[in-house]
C-alpha cells in the first residue's frame, strides 16, 4: 500500500483522503511514525505504530487526555457564541468526565460509572438485544421483498445500537428519533471541519438532549427505577476504596452536569461507533464470501468475525493527547503543549503486529490485541456492550439469511471525518434462510 501514497499530498481534512487513509498511515509507519499534520491553528502529531501508541496511552503522566473536543485550537468567536447559546437556552455546563480528564479525576468518574454500568447490566441486555436483532433481520427481509434491495445502514446498523442503548437508558420508543438526532449532533464536530454555524446548530440539539435527561434524572430522585439513570444517581464510592496507585479517591456523588456528560458519552460510544462497525462487518463479509459461508455453517465464529471487523474498521480512528513533559516518540522530540493523536486505525494495521494487515482474517492468533476500544485507563467503557451487539448481530444475520451480495450501485462513501469513520450507506441484496 505504501507505494501508492505520497505524504506530501496528505491532508487531515481532505475528503478524498478520508475515504481511504490506510495507504497514507502505512507510509507514515514506514517513513514518519510521528507525522506532523498541519491543521488550522497548528500541528497535530499523528502517532501510527502500534508499540508507540500503546506506550503513549499507558503514560498518562506525560500524555494528557485534557484536550478540547474539536482537536484544534478553540476558536475565540465560537467560544463566545457557545457561551451565549448555553446561557440563552438554559444549557448545563459541559463537564470533562471520563474521556477528557486524567487521574485522579478520571478514577472517580470511572469508579462511579462502573457501579452503574456493571457487567451484569450488560449481560442482562442480551435477550433484549437478540429480540431487537431478530426483528431487524425480519425488516431486512421485508425491505428486500418490497424494493429488491436493502439499504443496510438505515434498516439495520443504525436502529440496532440506537434501540439497545435507548432501552438501557430507559428511553421510550417514541423518543428514538430524538435520541438518534442528539447522537448525531454530539459527534458533528469531531474530526471534521464544519462551520461555526453548523457547530452551534449541533449544540442546540445537545442542549435539548441535556434538558430531556435532566428531567428524567430528577424524576428518578423521587421515583427510582431499575435502570442506568437511577444507578448513576445512586452510585457512591466506598470509604475504603483507593485508586490504582493507592491514592485516595474523591468520593463526591455525581453532579447533574457530570451525569449529563457521562450519558452523552454513553450515547455516542454505545451508538455511533457500533453502527459503523456493523456496517463494515457486512461489507467485509460481502467481499469475503468464504467467511460468510463459514459463519453460516458455524455461528460460534460470530465473535471472531466481529473482532476482526473492529480491527480493520476501527470506527474511532484515533484519540487526542496533549504532551505534558518532554518526550521522545520513535525518534521524534515532543515538548509540553504539543498535540498528538494516537492513531488506533493505523496501529491496528501495523504489519509488525498483524501480519498481512489489510486482509480480513478472523482466525488470527492475536485477534483481540487490536486497539479499536483503546487501551489503559481510558479503555472504552462500552466495549463489552458493543462486542455483545456485534456478536449477536453476526449470529442472527447468519441464521436469518441464506445469502447476500453487495449491490453494484454501492459507492462505498465514508463520512468526512478523520476521527469517526463509517460508511454513509450500504446496499445489499439478500435471500432469506
Amino acid at each position: 500500500m505504501t507505494d501508492t501514497a505520497d505524504l506530501s499530498e496528505f491532508g487531515l481534512f481532505d475528503p478524498a483522503i478520508q475515504q481511504c487513509p490506510h495507504a497514507y498511515y502505512a507510509k507514515m509507519q514506514q517513513d514518519a511514525p510521528v507525522y506532523p499534520a498541519e491543521i488550522p491553528g497548528g500541528t497535530l502529531h499523528l502517532v501510527t505504530r502500534y508499540d508507540d501508541v500503546t506506550e503513549i496511552v499507558r503514560d498518562v503522566a506525560t500524555f494528557s487526555n485534557r484536550f478540547d473536543t474539536a482537536g484544534a485550537n478553540f476558536h475565540p468567536e465560537l467560544a463566545a457564541r457557545m457561551k451565549e447559546l448555553y446561557e440563552a437556552e438554559g444549557g448545563y455546563d459541559k463537564i470533562g468526565t471520563m474521556l477528557t480528564v486524567d487521574p485522579p479525576d478520571h478514577t472517580r468518574f470511572r469508579r462511579l460509572v462502573t457501579k452503574a454500568f456493571t457487567p451484569k447490566v450488560i449481560a442482562d441486555l442480551e435477550p433484549t438485544i437478540r429480540e431487537i436483532t431478530r426483528g431487524l433481520v425480519a425488516d431486512v427481509i421485508a425491505a428486500m421483498e418490497k424494493d429488491g434491495k436493502v439499504e443496510f445502514v438505515e434498516t439495520f446498523a443504525v436502529p440496532l445500537p440506537v434501540t439497545v442503548i435507548a432501552k438501557a437508558l430507559n428511553v421510550p420508543d417514541d423518543r428514538l428519533a430524538d435520541f438518534k438526532r442528539w447522537s448525531d449532533a454530539s459527534i458533528a464536530g469531531i474530526g471534521t471541519n464544519i462551520t461555526i454555524e453548523e457547530r452551534l446548530e449541533a449544540e442546540r440539539e445537545v442542549i435539548q438532549f441535556q434538558k430531556y435527561f435532566a428531567e428524567q434524572l430528577e424524576l428518578r430522585r423521587e421515583n427510582p427505577q431499575g435502570d442506568i439513570l437511577t444507578n448513576l444517581l445512586n452510585a457512591r464510592i466506598d470509604a475504603d476504596e483507593v485508586g490504582d496507585d493507592g491514592e485516595e479517591i474523591d468520593d463526591r456523588p455525581l453532579t447533574m452536569p457530570e451525569m449529563l456528560s457521562i450519558i452523552q458519552q454513553l450515547l455516542v460510544a454505545g451508538n455511533e461507533t457500533t453502527t459503523k462497525a456493523l456496517t463494515e462487518m457486512m461489507r467485509l463479509l460481502g467481499e469475503n464470501p468464504t467467511e460468510w459461508d463459514r459463519l453460516r455453517e458455524d455461528p460460534s465464529r460470530a465473535k471472531a468475525v466481529f473482532e476482526e471487523t473492529l480491527r480493520l474498521s476501527t470506527p474511532t480512528q484515533g484519540m487526542f493527547r496533549v504532551v505534558k513533559a518532554d518526550a521522545d516518540v520513535a525518534g521524534t522530540s515532543l515538548c509540553p503543549g504539543d498535540r498528538a493523536v494516537v492513531m488506533y486505525a493505523a496501529a491496528n494495521r501495523d504489519p509488525n503486529v498483524f501480519p498481512d494487515p489489510d486482509t480480513f482474517s478472523p482466525d488470527r492468533d492475536n485477534l483481540t490485541s487490536h486497539l479499536a476500544f483503546g487501551k489503559g485507563v481510558h479503555f472504552c467503557l462500552g466495549a463489552a456492550l458493543s462486542r455483545l451487539e456485534g456478536k449477536v448481530a453476526a449470529e442472527e444475520l447468519a441464521r436469518g439469511l441464506a445469502s447476500f451480495r453487495l449491490c453494484d450501485s454501492n459507492e462505498y462513501r465514508y463520512h468526512p471525518s478523520f476521527m469517526l469513520r463509517g460508511l454513509v450507506s450500504l446496499d445489499v441484496e439478500v435471500t432469506p434462510a
